[in-house]
């Protein structure tokens, strides 16, 4: 009898044997691969569509079945593969699998009954190769060498783990947790787990494919036929749950993972992080050499049951191998649920016959998805049973559309997402299986479908949850020297490449931190921002050289579009402020320097045409030493002075003198000196903020609102910041000092023709002062004259021994002070 020929394909990762058998199968006119995941499944087929007429291809899985009728080649899970049919190609991948814990009966069957008319291709590791050569066939093996080398790199921290690399764990919650940390240390990280689905799981992959992000998280799914570009893998753990215990990887499945670094002919480095135990310098050189303990004995449970009688279905399911290289697996869940069924009787009625058992037993084999509630699924095989052996022997639209429409939601969170896609994916298996459900082309689109869409919001979710988007989109475009797309909405919101990284106001960018901000995400955006916000910058810097639109406020700051571009600090003297910018660092000193020089001379200009008098009495040029002194005094007041402080330096001021200081502006009052150009409302705007700038004192004192002449003293202002302002205090009322003046003189013409010496409050005098006529009689009180009623009016006379506000001396020019005018007049 001709021997059936094998192509045993052995070898390490990375040696192109997937591949290989691709090509091999595509070779023949028929054919058929079984892989170890569903998600490997619709890898490949997705590849082999591209190359030939989709029609001829077949997809194969537990959850999803593609099957054109005219279907000459088939991708399946090794559970799916259809063992009926007669093909010239079938080829196994992973087929050292046969020594798994959970699933390694099920490719120790393909191995033994499962055979191509012309060629069998057996692909994995050298491990398998003593257990194929114990076959009855024509065995031919090809040994396959890695591309390139795999060396051990010893123990990282997470965060100085390198660019392009995967960290490998082996439960759902480390995975998540790993990630979280990794997208705060790094700014993000793909996830590639077993039990997403295809659509999920190759989103994710895109990510790390592309660029968005650098690191990768996964579990051991990883070591199974997932390519992808990575120079380093780390094992956060070497402990893992096989379906019985916790317990260590053997040195061949640690190698399995780490092989997955390095694709093709770049090295790769394997290592540990976390608090993962250490991997010993001789299991290291192990791995390194790919050379591991050889398995001796694989899985096997007899797959030709006898569905006679419920005995001899069990008995048949215990049978014990007849070879010493084959072990009996333990019991499996199909056979536990089996079992379950068997023994209570109580819910579910199964009678002993063959169809039924046949029945019973691949309603056993529904996989838990879910693997969180063990009675859950208990129940869902049960009423999938009951429904099989009931009168429609299908289960029944009803049923199908209430299971799925309380999975049909898209919000919650990754675990929520995760745990109903699980779910869907029970349903997809029901449905796909051959005549369970009625209306199966339908239940069978509608479950794809509800994942497909719960799939895309699986992967927005985990991208939202642990991918910093901002930051890998900006890593992106800076390692890979792309050219953003750079926007700057409404003058100020700044987004590079749809990712909002912070407001531009005026000429500082101000980055969007997050209060955990990594330094590599502040660096990414500073880079960012360099490249594609300074030549914003510049250009407002060039704008507000040409049209000059810009104003200097109470702050101390000068503005430009309401946003404040620099700020004066003390310069000289309080005439001579300095400017200090506030401007982004990422600019040049050139256009820093350009700027500066621009808003220096605007605001000696400002200062130069608003406070000229000011200015020249500073720059007066004369040998007279109390002109010289009164101008000092003057100028260091603020262009305001008491006369009675000064009257040492003016008495001694002759005519031409005084004509001189008048010509800058100053006048002689009767109570006060003072430049008189300077209250107007922008001129005392503008020397309080210098004066207060200079000084660094009274910041938070504000002149009276201007059009005031006469205010009341309600909250204790100080007075000598108001005679800055231009307000001499009478007790508790305030009057500027050029309206007092022009009261003076009212008082005087309207003392003119009083023999009594008594003067008439006239409206006029209210007028001037804008004061009613209480508090203006209360003003003339505290100045030192006494008020009565007389023939329905106000009348007041001046007081000689009541000048409470005037220090008479010998000094003070009575020509020039009205006090001693109306004292001379003798107004009693």
């Amino acid at each position: 009898m001709k021997k059936n020929k094998i192509s045993a394909v052995l070898g390490p990762t990375n040696t192109g044997k997937t591949f290989l058998a691709i090509e091999t199968m595509l070779s023949f006119n028929s054919g058929m691969i079984g892989f170890p995941l569903r998600l490997l499944a619709r890898e490949v087929y997705d590849k082999v569509i591209k190359k030939i007429d989709p029609s001829k291809v077949a997809l194969i899985t537990g959850e999803e079945k593609i099957i054109p009728i005219n279907a000459k080649y088939f991708l399946c899970t090794v559970e799916s593969m259809p063992i009926d049919k007669d093909l010239e190609f079938v080829g196994i991948d992973e087929i050292q699998m046969c020594n798994d814990h959970e699933r390694g009966h099920i490719f120790t069957d393909r191995l033994l009954n499962l055979r191509g008319e012309k060629i069998t291709m057996l692909m994995g590791s050298n491990t398998i190769k003593n257990i194929i050569e114990k076959l009855d066939d024509d065995i031919e093996f090809i040994n396959k060498e890695r591309f390139s080398k795999l060396s051990f790199s010893g123990y990282k921290k997470i965060s100085r783990i390198e660019r392009k690399s995967a960290i490998i764990a082996f439960s759902t919650e480390e995975v998540y947790a790993i990630a979280e940390l990794i997208r705060r240390q790094k700014g993000g990280a793909a996830i590639v787990m077993g039990s997403l689905s295809p659509k999920t799981r190759n989103a994710q992959v895109n990510l790390y494919q592309s660029g968005d992000v650098d690191y990768l998280v996964a579990t051991d799914a990883i070591g199974m036929g997932i390519n992808m570009d990575l120079d380093h893998v780390y094992f956060s753990s070497l402990k893992k749950f096989d379906g019985r215990k916790l317990r260590r990887l053997n040195l061949y499945e640690i190698g399995q993972i780490a092989g997955r670094a390095g694709r093709y002919i770049n090295n790769g480095y394997f290592g540990v992080t976390g608090d993962c135990d250490k991997i010993s310098s001789d299991e290291a050189e192990v791995i390194e050499k790919n050379k591991f303990t050889e398995i001796e004995n694989i899985f096997w449970r007899n797959s030709k049951l006898n569905f006679n009688n419920k005995i001899s279905l069990i008995k048949s399911l215990d049978e014990k191998p007849n070879k010493t290289w084959l072990k009996r697996i333990n019991e499996c869940e199909d056979e536990k649920i089996l079992k379950h069924f068997l023994k209570n009787t109580l819910n579910i009625n199964i009678e002993d016959n063959s169809e039924i058992l046949k029945i019973v037993w691949e309603c056993c084999q529904i996989p838990d998805f879910v693997k969180k509630t063990y009675g859950h699924h208990i129940e869902v095989v049960s009423k999938v049973f009951k429904f099989l052996t009931g009168k429609s022997k299908k289960i029944p639209n009803q049923y199908m559309k209430e299971q799925l429409s309380v999975l049909d939601k898209l919000d919650g969170n990754v675990d929520s997402l995760s745990n109903r896609i699980a779910n869907v994916r029970t349903w997809a298996y029901v449905s796909n299986k051959s005549n369970w459900v009625e209306n199966q082309d339908y239940w069978i689109e509608r479950t794809k479908h509800l994942e497909d869409r719960l799939s895309d919001r699986l992967h927005e979710e985990l991208t939202k949850t642990f991918i910093d988007k901002r930051a890998s989109v900006l890593a992106k475009g800076l390692k890979q020297d792309i050219l953003f797309d750079t926007q700057i909405i409404d003058e100020e919101k700044v987004m590079i490449n749809q990712q909002y990284i912070g407001h531009l106001k005026g000429l500082k960018l101000e980055l969007d931190f997050k209060v955990d901000a990594l330094d590599a995400d502040i660096k990414s955006l500073k880079k960012a921002a360099r490249q594609n916000v300074s030549p914003e910058i510049i250009k407002r810097i060039s704008q507000i050289m040409d049209n000059g639109l810009i104003e200097l406020k109470d702050d101390f700051k000068i503005y430009w579009k309401n946003y404040p571009i620099a700020k004066l600090i003390s310069g000289s003297d309080y005439l001579n402020p300095q400017i200090h910018l506030i401007i982004d660092e990422m600019i040049e000193n050139d256009e820093k320097s350009k700027l500066n020089t621009f808003l220096q001379k605007w605001i000696n200009s400002k200062i130069k045409i608003e406070l000229k008098s000011l200015i020249d009495l500073k720059n007066i040029n004369e040998t007279n030493s109390e002109l010289r002194a009164l101008s000092y005094h003057l100028y260091e007041n603020n262009g305001v002075v008491k006369r009675e402080d000064v009257s040492i330096y003016l008495d001694k001021l002759n005519q031409e003198e005084r004509k001189k200081l008048r010509k800058i502006g100053v006048k002689f009052g009767r109570y006060h000196i003072f430049l008189f150009k300077l209250f107007k409302p922008s001129s005392v705007s503008l020397r309080i903020l210098l004066w207060k700038n200079f000084n660094e004192k009274n910041l938070n004192l504000l002149p009276p609102t201007f059009g005031l002449n006469f205010l009341e003293d309600k909250n204790k202002i100080n007075k000598d910041f108001m005679l800055l302002c231009g307000f001499e205090k009478f007790d508790r009322f305030y009057v500027r000092i050029d309206i007092l003046e022009r009261l003076f003189i009212l008082i005087l013409n309207s003392n003119k023709d009083n023999k009594n010496n008594e003067i008439k409050l006239k409206p006029e005098m209210l007028n001037l002062l804008g004061s009613n006529k209480e508090n203006f009689t209360k003003l003339l009180q505290n100045m030192g004259y006494k008020t009565f009623n007389k023939d329905k009016d106000v009348y007041f006379k001046y007081i000689s021994n009541k000048k409470k506000f005037i220090k008479r001396t010998k000094q003070i020019d009575k020509a020039d002070n009205p006090f001693g005018i109306l004292s001379e007049l003798n107004l009693k």
